[in-house]
């Protein structure tokens, strides 16, 4: 969901973020998430504290034509 503006704002060196607006698997509220090219994220939700997380994927490796098939 969030790699393809990263991509591109690596590629063309520009600051990149993305919003989304989810929710909670378990309680089901609304979150809203920022995160940035740098991997920080914000939240707009002060009650809420929701995994982040960026997969590792040893690049050398991968076979398949995108990342996106790697998952």
């Amino acid at each position: 969901m969030f790699g393809a503006p990263f991509v591109q704002g690596r590629l063309s060196r520009e600051p990149v973020s993305v919003a989304a607006t989810t929710e909670c698997a378990h309680c089901e509220e609304p979150l809203h998430l920022e995160l940035d090219g740098d991997l920080r994220y914000r939240v707009k939700e002060e009650a809420a504290d929701p995994v982040v997380f960026s997969p590792l994927v040893n690049f050398s490796r991968v076979r398949e034509p995108s990342l996106i098939d790697v998952f």
